[in-house]
């Protein structure tokens, strides 16, 4: 069996266990389901992974893969620091509603390897550090463009991000849903909450005046 037929199988195989992941969880999915939807033998599913667990584990990792082709394919390599991470934002925010039962398996493996130790914790760390490199790359080209504040290190600012990102259904649920988009997100993540200066809308500033003038005439 030549190498390309094996890696179709192997993602046929994957691309079943995370269609039932949609509405169950882990434990509550057999083998024999994923062999019915990926429509081969029970037996064909341990020539390429060891259990359940490690099917589960390799169909994540697998995310992180697809993750990180996607945005080298997308970031623009030249463009300016808010360009790059307005692009690198609406693909991850794009890519993990595409693929819910990815992120649902990410966020399951992430709990679970914070207890793990070995090789499996390692290929994770890896797979999941590159997807965070990516982000990390953006952030120091904002700091050397002079538009990211430099007094929190890259790679902790790359992990804010890439948490709001994940968590935006949550985060945008009281948002008015023609305002409700990624470049919201982005804004109150480099710019923060707090209005300034000329980015102020004539309301915020007429509010501010107001209050001033009622403290000097307290």
């Amino acid at each position: 069996m030549s190498r390309m037929p094996q890696e179709q199988k192997r993602r046929q195989i994957m691309q079943a266990a995370e269609k039932l992941f949609v509405s169950r969880r882990f434990h509550e999915i057999t083998l024999d389901e994923v062999a019915r939807r990926a429509q081969v033998g029970k037996g064909t599913i341990y020539l390429y992974f060891k259990d359940k667990d490690d099917l589960f584990f390799q169909t994540a990792l697998a995310g992180f893969d697809d993750l990180c082709n996607l945005l080298a394919e997308k970031i623009p390599a030249n463009a300016p620091f808010e360009e790059q991470l307005n692009v690198a934002s609406l693909q991850i925010s794009s890519y993990f509603q595409r693929r819910r039962q990815v992120l649902r398996m990410i966020q399951a493996e992430d709990a679970r390897m914070f207890w793990c130790k070995g090789e499996a914790k390692e290929a994770w760390k890896q797979k999941r550090q590159c997807v965070v490199d990516m982000v990390v790359t953006i952030m120091r080209h904002g700091v050397q463009e002079g538009k990211v504040r430099t007094d929190i290190p890259p790679q902790a600012m790359a992990n804010i991000l890439m948490e709001m990102l994940r968590m935006q259904a949550p985060y945008l649920a009281n948002v008015p849903d023609a305002e409700r988009h990624i470049h919201m997100l982005v804004d109150l993540f480099y710019r923060g909450a707090g209005w300034s200066g000329a980015c102020a809308p004539a309301s915020a500033t007429k509010a501010a005046a107001v209050s001033q003038g009622n403290k000097g005439g307290a």
